[in-house]
């Protein structure tokens, strides 16, 4: 039926349609961006990412479910989906900060007592109460996860039955109606979360979530507010609420900052969220350097410390290359951070391709990118310490996914004399496919005949069976010749790689056979090196239980997240 002969009534139930309907749209894309920004901040603060996230989102479902419940106790559908309305974007701008709070203050505890009581600077009170108020606190993105899904799980029966008012009559396909809005508004909301939210600090994005649904609940509140009780004061809650956003739109990264300076150890001096990982730089001042000390954390882990990260980056790149026959060409998976790239550019190369994803991570480290224009003064601190390695001509920067990059390089027909592979330990299902048999077999057509691939393997130590994994499935993706080696870094404590060769010998009796380093070392010799391949006798005892990690199969992950875990449960104990 066309517009023109649409009677009066039924044009005004039409415009009760369209707006109650987009209303619950939009209502549910920010309940699904609220539910991705708790999912992504309880993956930061607990460490165990996929878990968390999974965690938070179960965790939401059923608090969806039980809020859909509740609803039957209210009356008054008009007036209680105004006032949960605001509840929501209340709850949903400022939970985070909450949260972000309550740890800094349960981590900030010991600090403070040791202060009062006077104890020396080296003792920190870190006793059971502390150990559970911090425990709490972690706990608390579960917490909100809970009465957040409450609330939003309560607004499809009312808006069904504010709709059913509004007819005067049972709707047939109410449910249905409502149920596709808040579908689609999810869909809307997922999209928006994925292409433009990922990248905002997380409390730019919550504030812009809950603006949405401030306008929302004003809008509902200007249509119906003859049907809504304290409706005057509904109307001060929503201008206090504006107030509100305005505050943690244009403070809110900064308080946010400051709170999470309180779980490093030292001073932090950059932090951001990229579109793929949270990049944390901080600084310490030491008697022995010369320079103040900067460490590189990713999603709170370190990944290295200017302080010794040359022993890590020499036992990495050295053994490869030095098993390598030649060194024309040399192609880097990973090592955003150019280190790996600096201590490669010290041999005679003539083209070197770093491929990492993000983009904003390498721009830190000197690469240009007119997309992102990170504080000078830090990307002069970080390029001095890779020399400016991005800027080499010999260097070809890729910004990619390196499991397509690679199927990439194989079909336009390269060739690698070395292959390095830097990567972050396998602690999220994202990172596993990069150390599947399937990425190795095509790194192994990726190399020389008489070149040699080496790949960060975790720590022997704290995850032994991880470490071990890797080995088998280089080994499985088909190279002769495969050995792992270990080396302590003090900030990493006992960390391991694992190197191959496709034929002829290997990488020790390679390195056994030169007489001298090409290119001098502070920390390497060749003894140095060939000692690092010693394990104790019984190291390797369980390699026959222990699983390849076939690509989908997640099986490093699971050695990996179990192995961290018991360690951590063995430092509590």
């Amino acid at each position: 039926m066309s517009d023109s002969v649409l009677s009066p009534s039924k044009r005004g139930l039409l415009g009760h349609d369209i707006l109650l309907i987009s209303v619950m749209a939009i209502l549910a894309g920010c309940g699904l961006i609220y539910e991705y920004l708790l999912s992504h901040y309880a993956g930061r603060v607990l460490g165990s990412v996929e878990s968390a996230i999974y965690a938070m989102i179960g965790t939401m479902i059923v608090a969806m479910g039980i809020g859909a419940f509740m609803a039957r106790w209210f009356k008054d559908a008009f007036t209680a989906f105004a006032w949960l309305e605001s509840f929501i974007a209340l709850v949903g701008m400022g939970c985070i900060l909450a949260i972000a709070s309550v740890i800094a203050v349960s981590y900030s505890l010991p600090h403070m007592f040791s202060e009062i009581f006077n104890l020396p600077p080296d003792i920190v009170l870190n006793g059971y109460v502390f150990e559970k108020l911090q425990e709490i606190s972690r706990f608390l993105p579960y917490v909100f996860g809970l009465l957040l899904g409450m609330l939003i799980g309560m607004e499809i029966p009312l808006i069904a039955r504010i709709r059913q008012q509004v007819y005067g009559r049972f709707l047939e396909n109410n449910a249905g109606t409502i149920y596709g809005a808040d579908y689609i508004g999810a869909g809307i909301g997922a999209a928006i979360w994925v292409s433009i939210m990922l990248a905002m600090p997380i409390m730019q994005a919550a504030a812009w979530t809950a603006l949405f649904n401030i306008v929302a609940g004003l809008v509902f509140l200007w249509r119906y507010h003859q049907y809504v009780r304290f409706a005057r004061l509904l109307v001060l809650c929503h201008a206090l609420l504006l107030i509100l956003f305005a505050f943690v739109l244009l403070f809110g990264s900064s308080w946010m900052k400051e709170l999470s300076n309180v779980l490093y150890k030292d001073k932090v001096i950059y932090s951001q969220a990229t579109k793929y990982q949270h990049v944390v730089l901080t600084e310490r001042l030491s008697r022995n350097q010369n320079e103040p000390i900067t460490d590189l954390y990713l999603n709170g882990r370190l990944q290295f410390s200017s302080v010794d990260e040359q022993i890590y980056h020499t036992m990495l790149v050295y053994p490869a290359m030095l098993a390598s026959n030649r060194h024309d060409k040399v192609l880097i998976i990973g090592g955003g951070d150019g280190l790996a790239l600096r201590d490669v550019l010290k041999w005679p190369v003539k083209n070197v391709t770093l491929v990492d994803l993000d983009a904003q991570l390498l721009n830190l480290f000197g690469h240009e990118d007119s997309h992102y224009q990170p504080p000078k003064q830090i990307v002069e601190r970080l390029t001095k310490l890779n020399m400016h390695a991005m800027e080499d001509s010999r260097a070809n920067i890729k910004v990619a996914d390196a499991f397509l990059e690679v199927e990439r390089l194989l079909a336009s027909g390269e060739m690698f004399d070395t292959i390095i592979v830097d990567l972050p330990d396998p602690n999220h299902p994202d990172l596993n496919k990069l150390y599947s048999d399937y990425f190795y077999n095509h790194l192994r057509q990726l190399l020389a005949a008489d070149g040699a691939m080496v790949v960060q393997s975790t720590s022997p130590y704290h995850a032994k069976k991880a470490f071990i994994s890797i080995a088998k499935t280089v080994k499985v993706a088909g190279f002769s010749f495969v050995e792992q080696y270990q080396q302590n870094v003090p900030s990493f404590g006992q960390w391991g790689w694992t190197i191959a060769t496709k034929a002829g010998a290997s990488a020790s009796t390679r390195i056994a056979q030169t007489t001298q380093l090409p290119v001098p070392s502070r920390w390497a010799s060749r003894d140095y090196l060939l000692a690092a391949f010693i394990f104790p006798n019984r190291f390797f005892e369980l390699e026959n239980t222990i699983e390849v990690n076939q690509l989908g199969s997640g099986r490093l992950y699971d050695y990996y997240r179990q192995a961290w875990q018991l360690e951590s449960e063995l430092y509590k104990n």
